[in-house]
């Protein structure tokens, strides 16, 4: 699956980063060509660029400036339906434990008041690639290995290659229209958006991606952003790309929102349910659909570990799913917790969603139950 070898690239990381044209944590006053397969140095004495070449035995160097970076060799090339060769980039914040100086990152969702970034590419004509930023988060301040969360701006695509997973809709943002994906590479679970055209210059508001993200339940203000980075994705060819300019400031002293699953006052749980469910269907398309499912534990002591069943319509099948194992047979879904969101406080809540195609008209199920007893559905 796309990027799922991050986590091999990951144990070799420290090892080969130190064994570059300038030392792993080292500041470029000059331009520094890198071509070991992890090396990384640093820039403006604030962000990290790395050579990231996971997915391909094949040379790649780059040229790194004080701005940013360039591809100069790129000899890797990959199928268009499998991983890209490599991710060159530019981040802050923590990548696989190297941290670029003086970051804030990690930070909770709920005390980021602004996150922006600014960057300016270029592109080249004959190649396979994405440019993409990258917004990594995690339900911990994860400074080291996968993130949880991958959210993908795709800024250009060019050749036959794809976002993960399926389209679940569009967005506006920056008012830009972004065609919305959603699945999972089997490491992370991973939202994208995708720039109709090719866009080369752009000031993003990213703390509008990531509410976004949060909006559609596939993280909570309660996570953590741990890192921004943006660069190319090559299956093919690919010298001379480059990112000319990144600038990115993450601000502090935000407040969590309201939020969205509490039932209206209007209409309360009935006072003997140990368990309400919020299902609300995302996203609906002629053979197919989006879920997002939100558990709030009404008893009086903590849930630890849960599993919600329940049966969907005829016609429905859930093909991949985020926050939670979810399984089917015929009917009946079953919905276990995953490692991270086991426990639900009284009052407390716990969220996950799938994908699933559809056949016939829509409608969403009626009836939960959680570790076999009986949740109101709000």
């Amino acid at each position: 699956m796309k990027r799922s070898l991050r986590a091999i690239a990951a144990a070799g990381l420290l090892a080969a980063g130190s064994i570059v044209a300038v030392a792993l944590g080292g500041n470029a006053s000059a331009d520094t060509q890198i071509c070991e397969q992890y090396g990384s140095t640093v820039i403006q004495n604030r962000y990290v660029v790395q050579n990231n070449r996971w997915g391909t035995t094949a040379q790649q160097c780059i040229n790194v400036t004080s701005t940013g970076f360039e591809i100069t060799t790129q000899q890797g090339s990959s199928p268009t339906n499998g991983a890209p060769v490599s991710y060159p980039s530019i981040f802050a914040g923590c990548h696989y434990t190297n941290c670029s100086p003086g970051t804030n990152l990690p930070i909770q969702v709920s005390q980021i008041s602004s996150a922006t970034s600014s960057i300016n590419y270029k592109y080249v004509s004959g190649a396979t690639y994405n440019a993409s930023y990258d917004i990594w988060l995690d339900p911990t301040p994860k400074r080291d290995g996968v993130n949880q969360m991958e959210i993908m701006i795709w800024l250009n695509r060019q050749g036959p290659i794809q976002p993960i997973g399926s389209p679940v809709g569009t967005a506006t943002i920056d008012g830009r229209s972004w065609e919305v994906w959603r699945g999972s590479n089997g490491s992370n679970n991973v939202i994208s958006y995708l720039a109709p055209s090719a866009i080369s210059s752009a000031n993003l508001n990213l703390l509008a991606f990531i509410n976004d993200t949060r909006n559609r339940g596939a993280i909570t203000s309660s996570w953590y952003l741990t890192s921004i980075q943006a660069g190319f994705e090559p299956w093919q060819g690919g010298a001379g790309l480059g990112v000319t300019s990144f600038s990115a400031s993450v601000n502090g002293g935000g407040s969590t929102p309201p939020p969205t699953t509490t039932p209206p006052p209007s209409s309360p749980p009935p006072s003997n349910a140990a368990c309400t469910v919020k299902y609300t269907p995302a996203s609906v398309w002629n053979n197919g659909f989006t879920a997002d499912v939100t558990i709030t534990n009404r008893g009086s002591s903590t849930i630890n570990g849960w599993n919600l069943t329940y049966n969907l319509p005829t016609g429905q099948q859930v093909t991949n799913a985020w926050n939670a194992t979810v399984t089917q047979s015929g009917s009946a879904v079953s919905a276990r917790n995953v490692s991270f969101n086991g426990s639900i406080a009284p009052g407390g809540t716990a969220n996950f969603g799938y994908q699933g195609t559809l056949s016939g008209a829509y409608s969403s199920p009626t009836s939960f139950s959680l570790n076999g007893v009986a949740c109101s559905r709000v």
